[in-house]
């Protein structure tokens, strides 16, 4: 009798290429070459995730579109021609034109639509009519998804209350973080004069990661810097690269501190940053989870973040693991860097907190969501 054609499952992410999100989906698509499926990678032209060495079960299929905003038609096409059994899809955009196209095209099968980013916190950033145009566009569509994952309890409340999710289809499920690649990049070797080995013990070093862009606020972070500065020796590095990067470093020139920050650009490995850094900083105004939280825990890095909507305060402990700040507090940001300084958290209750983060159980917890067989 010959063998069963394993379930095709389709993945479409359009992602930036260089972002968090981006080792978020890589850790999950890597993590299913242990399951006796085949998965396509569906992407957009010119957008991410590029993700070398694909598990021989996972392979890339680019589709003809340029935008979110045109890839309907090319999905379609593909659902038709190629009708995998399945189809995970993630952001508002690409959440919406997934059912729009299996509504058209293979109506019966099922759709995991994925919301990273707090709902709420999205919506109040937004003008009045853009707000409403997004929350009707979700309360329309979302419902119509056989599942709907969330990253943190959070977003999974926002997707309920917002988005009109029914409580049976919402999956809380951590972001696929930690694995043992995460560990090894730790502990590779790093080439920079202020985090030598035992270097960054003689000037403490702050560390921030992210794109250089007004959601994160590196500007607190840095006037929180800055006054730290007055009271102790330290250096600030944030890893990334965005449109603020000039406004960040006039920023860091008025207040005096400029040669004490680095602006290194993006970094194919941060771990071996946040192993060695005294302290990691997150300043978000809004996350879905805060994934870099995370990989900073799993180093055994101190941390301090913002309490904003939605994740690390749940990352945290509510405050138990690391310092909780009011956003754009940048006295509070002071006070709290200053103190992880002077009494670290050990290192080992750190990294156990990232344990549920670990990629192997997202991954299963992914496709139970559409109650594949795993």
């Amino acid at each position: 009798m010959p063998e069963a054609t394993p379930p095709r499952i389709a993945l479409f992410f359009a992602t930036s290429g260089h972002s968090g999100v981006d080792r978020v989906v890589t850790n999950l698509v890597r993590e299913f070459a242990h399951y006796p499926m085949q998965f396509d990678l569906l992407t957009l032209r010119g957008h991410g995730p590029y993700i070398e060495d694909l598990p021989s079960n996972v392979r890339r299929f680019p589709l003809r579109a340029a935008h979110r905003n045109t890839a309907l038609p090319t999905l379609i096409a593909y659902l038709l021609r190629h009708r995998p059994q399945a189809l995970y899809t993630a952001s508002h955009r690409l959440n919406r034109t997934a059912l729009l196209a299996r509504q058209l095209a293979r109506p019966s099968m099922p759709v995991a639509i994925r919301m990273g980013m707090s709902i709420a916190a999205t919506l109040a950033e937004l003008k009045p009519a853009g707000a409403r145009r997004l929350a009707r566009s979700m309360r329309r569509w979302y419902p119509r998804a056989d599942a709907a994952i969330a990253p943190s309890e959070g977003v999974g409340h926002d997707l309920r209350i917002l988005a009109g999710m029914p409580e049976d289809r919402v999956h809380v499920i951590p972001n696929p973080i930690v694995t043992p690649g995460l560990l090894e990049q730790a502990a590779a070797p790093l080439d920079d004069a202020w985090l030598l080995d035992g270097h960054a013990q003689e000037v403490p070093v702050i560390l921030a990661a992210g794109s250089l862009e007004p959601r994160k606020d590196f500007a607190t972070l840095i006037r929180a810097f800055a006054a730290l500065r007055q009271q102790r020796p330290a250096r600030l590095i944030i890893l990334g690269e965005g449109r603020e990067r000039a406004s960040l470093e006039c920023l860091a020139e008025d207040l005096g501190v400029l040669q004490d920050l680095r602006l290194p650009g993006f970094q194919a490995n941060p771990y071996a940053w946040m192993a060695r850094a005294n302290v990691f900083a997150l300043t978000s105004r809004r996350e879905g989870s805060g994934a870099v939280l995370v990989e900073a825990l799993a180093c055994g890095t101190p941390c301090v973040a913002t309490d904003c909507p939605s994740g690390p305060a749940e990352i945290l402990g509510q405050g138990a693991l690391g310092p909780l700040i009011t956003v754009g507090d940048a006295t509070a940001l002071t006070q709290a860097l200053n103190a992880l300084l002077t009494t670290p958290p050990g290192a080992n209750a750190l990294r156990e907190a990232a344990r549920p983060f670990a990629a192997q159980v997202s991954a299963q917890a992914y496709l139970r969501a559409l109650r594949l067989e795993v």
